[in-house]
């Protein structure tokens, strides 16, 4: 069999990218495990929501943090802040979500379960398949720029509608970002798995918050 100079590239490189994914994935999973913890803290103890200049504050503070220490050990404490905070915006949301619907748990349940759904086909299906979405970058970050300015438009204008839209543009976006930073990491374009597992996580976060949204909008019993 005849070895070409990019087959013995992708075959060294194999060892390596399979190290950032398991400990993309095992950070990931704890990380998400700590955010759960942190948000049903909050909803014990009924921590109100900081607002979002506050969350805007300290999502783009910590995650400065996060990236500044990514290659060293504080790196993990930064991202376990980091995604603790986010957790813990979360909580007054699903105590809202549970105090103002009927089927409240359901709604959480449904969305949750979605999540992971999508979660996992898609970077199944980026594992396995092997394709390339890095030409999906450029689109994504013009559409998630797009879509946050319009929310914020639908946030201080009070527009419903636009920010029903803005939850439907998000669900597909973060969908088209979990193939695109996933393929980052098995062709090698993310290769310190601290940044990777943050990157996955606030795509997951935005999915699932964008998706309990519109499970309130068109599924919610008050």
């Amino acid at each position: 069999m005849r070895l070409t100079t990019a087959t013995v590239r992708s075959t060294a490189a194999a060892p390596a990218m399979n190290k950032v994914l398991r400990s993309t994935y095992a950070l990931l999973a704890m990380t998400l495990l700590w955010s759960a913890a942190t948000a049903a803290m909050a909803m014990y103890f009924n921590l109100p929501y900081p607002g979002p200049i506050l969350t805007l504050l300290g999502y783009f503070g910590l995650l400065f943090l996060t990236t500044r220490f990514s290659n060293s050990a504080w790196g993990i404490f930064w991202v376990f802040g980091l995604t603790g905070f986010m957790g813990m915006t979360l909580g007054p949301m699903l105590d809202m979500y549970l105090r103002a619907y009927a089927n409240g748990s359901e709604l959480v349940m449904l969305a949750l379960g979605g999540t992971g759904f999508i979660f996992l086909v898609l970077s199944a299906y980026a594992v396995t398949s092997r394709k390339d979405f890095s030409f999906l970058g450029g689109f994504l970050l013009t559409g998630v720029l797009v879509a946050f300015l319009a929310g914020l438009g639908a946030m201080l204008f009070s527009l419903p509608g636009l920010a029903l839209a803005v939850s439907a543009m998000f669900v597909l976006l973060m969908a088209g970002m979990i193939l695109f930073q996933t393929s980052e990491i098995v062709h090698g374009g993310e290769t310190n798995y601290i940044l990777a597992t943050v990157s996955l996580y606030v795509s997951i976060y935005n999915l699932f918050v964008s998706l309990l949204q519109l499970l309130g909008v068109f599924g919610g019993e008050e």
